[in-house]
């Protein structure tokens, strides 16, 4: 894991034009793209540097994607209620429905075999919704393992511009194999965009250039590349409870908070891992600021020192999983059982690190079975409470910061 990008546009950018057309044009929109601008416009004066170009906030360009997730499923949900239809029909070529009935099982396959909780949580889903969630998982762990698998170091920026073209061909109805068709039938059933695809295949550009990070807005945009796009990824899958009175933005950016709370929980938990990797994926200036440095991870003591510092690092990932929480409820109901589950399991890991002393150098967190067969019930009776009819808090308010 790694990588960290400073993002410099100037202020006449087509970014910033291009968010005032998208988000305005929505009269749904309308009060909280006036709110992005103007803090836009904020920015503009307080972070022009001296060449006169703007540094833009990890933050405030995730929004940007959340706001256009957020947007194809609004309009599925209006194509619902005026079609009364869950996902597009589907039309199957003569003699192809056989091979991509197999390209499914083979995807449930994978699911089961390395995600063996979530893939429990998805047998609850409805059988459509359960064959797509299975092929992102599986688009999505290929992705990863291009760069941690076993051929990680074979890997060239090329070869992960071989993969983004492929992709761009699957989501173009033009597969490249049986894996490739899941996904390409997928995307074409459901309002899937292609740009949190790219987002993650740019995470895994991240890993091959880059092992160190300045502060958490770097940390923040890795997080969001690697995991946080694979929540983006799902809601349209998993699907928003038509009982929920939450925007759908809303619901977007808990599950976005649940990836990045997720890719927080990992870094943690493998300090000492990515420490002897020669990785540190930790914000350098919140170490100094703790007295620390790489030299003292690469020592791998446990120190008053650091356990100060990996309180700080455990309550910002617990503060993502609240957010997350908020979110959760509002899913269609069938949905609701394997993000819990994973909410849940992966909440414990932190609670494992502080139960080992905060020494992540030399022993790995995990949750124990018992723990994990306590968690799939109380994940399930989570996952029947109904979707609140009250508001969530405004994705914009949790997207800019301070």
């Amino acid at each position: 894991m790694s990588g960290a990008m400073i993002w410099v546009i100037s202020p006449n950018s087509d970014i910033c034009n291009g968010l005032e057309k998208r988000v305005l044009m929505n009269s749904k929109f309308k009060n909280v793209g006036k709110k992005i601008l103007r803090r836009l416009e904020v920015s503009t004066k307080v972070m022009a540097n001296t060449t006169g170009n703007l540094a833009i906030s990890s933050e405030q360009l995730v929004y940007d994607v959340v706001l256009k997730q957020a947007a194809l499923v609004k309009k599925q949900l209006r194509n619902r209620e005026e079609e009364d239809m869950d996902v597009k029909p589907e039309i199957v070529l003569p003699g192809t429905l056989g091979l991509l009935n197999e390209a499914y099982d083979r995807c449930g396959e994978v699911c089961a075999e390395y995600a063996k909780t979530f893939y429990l949580g998805t047998l609850l889903m409805t059988p459509e919704r359960r064959k797509a969630i299975w092929a992102i998982y599986v688009w999505c762990r290929r992705t990863d393992e291009l760069v941690d698998g076993p051929n990680a170091s074979h890997i060239t920026p090329k070869a992960l511009d071989r993969w983004e073209s492929r992709l761009e061909d699957l989501f173009n109805g033009r597969p490249f194999d049986m894996l490739d068709a899941a996904l390409s039938d997928t995307v074409s059933k459901f309002p899937v965009d292609i740009q949190p695809f790219k987002d993650m295949i740019d995470g895994m550009r991240m890993d091959l250039k880059k092992s160190r990070y300045e502060n958490f807005d770097e940390l923040y945009l890795y997080c969001y590349y690697v995991a946080g796009t694979v929540g983006l990824m799902s809601v349209p899958i998993m699907g928003i409870d038509r009982e929920s009175g939450a925007p759908t933005e809303s619901v977007y950016n808990a599950a976005l908070a649940l990836g990045i709370a997720n890719q927080l929980t990992n870094i943690l938990r493998d300090v000492g891992e990515d420490a002897r990797r020669g990785r540190v994926y930790l914000p350098q200036d919140e170490l100094a600021q703790a007295g620390l440095s790489d030299e003292d991870i690469f020592a791998m003591k446990v120190t008053d020192k650091w356990r100060v510092f990996m309180r700080k690092q455990i309550k910002r990932a617990r503060t993502f999983f609240d957010q997350a929480e908020e979110g959760v409820t509002q899913l269609d109901s069938a949905s609701r059982w394997p993000v819990w589950a994973s909410l849940l399991l992966y909440r414990q890991i932190l609670d494992e690190i502080e139960a080992n002393d905060y020494n992540n150098f030399t022993k790995r967190a995990y949750v124990s079975k018992p723990k994990k067969i306590v968690a799939l019930p109380l994940a399930y009776a989570k996952s029947l409470v109904p979707a609140s009819s009250r508001k969530l808090a405004s994705n914009e308010q949790h997207a800019f910061k301070g």
